[in-house]
């Protein structure tokens, strides 16, 4: 993996930046805007491009069926990106979509979620596969998130991760319907998302 300063301008690469110290949600917060997204996983600063048109269409398709299915009737709470999850200390993630069940409110602050949301949604770009896969999956693994999706837009499908006694469980693969372990009764349509 490259070094932040060690990329090209149009890198569509995710990035760790070597630390010489560990970040914290401080750095985090002087980081200036810079149409990237930046992140902080145990300490590290990663950077990741802005996402494709066709990565924000599929976090709009599953996004509008978690907030018809969740939002609208008063089961929880739905949240897009742009969103800092603080986990923990030297732990920023920015992932596509969150989901809080009505007791898991307490974590929403002013600026930033801080604390295990329910179900985290990554989509997979060309950049962030690697990143998404091990590290995040791994740090959410740690963090005690209950439920974890890997969507793969280009393969049509969701690797879906079930916390059980502090380890996820092999993926359930999803490619026509995916009914949240989370949740009781909720199902979403994948090919209206694809």
């Amino acid at each position: 993996m490259l070094r932040c300063d060690e990329l090209p301008d149009q890198s569509m690469t995710t990035t760790a930046r070597r630390p010489r110290k560990r970040w914290t949600y401080a750095d985090y917060c002087r980081i200036p805007a810079d149409r990237n997204r930046h992140e902080i996983i145990d300490g590290r600063h990663f950077v990741n491009p802005a996402p494709s048109p066709y990565h924000q269409l599929v976090s709009g398709g599953l996004q509008h069926q978690l907030w018809t299915l969740i939002r609208d009737r008063g089961r929880g709470i739905v949240l897009d990106a742009p969103i800092d999850v603080h986990l923990g200390p030297g732990s920023v993630v920015q992932p596509d979509l969150v989901v809080l069940r009505p007791r898991s409110r307490c974590i929403i602050g002013d600026k930033k979620l801080t604390g295990v949301p329910d179900l985290l949604i990554e989509i997979l770009s060309p950049s962030n596969r690697s990143y998404d896969r091990r590290t995040k999956r791994d740090r959410y693994e740690r963090a005690g998130v209950r439920e974890f999706w890997l969507v793969d837009p280009d393969a049509h499908l969701i690797e879906q991760l079930v916390l059980r006694h502090g380890t996820y469980t092999a993926p359930i693969i999803a490619t026509d319907r995916i009914r949240l372990r989370v949740f009781r009764g909720i199902e979403l349509d994948l090919r209206k998302v694809w």
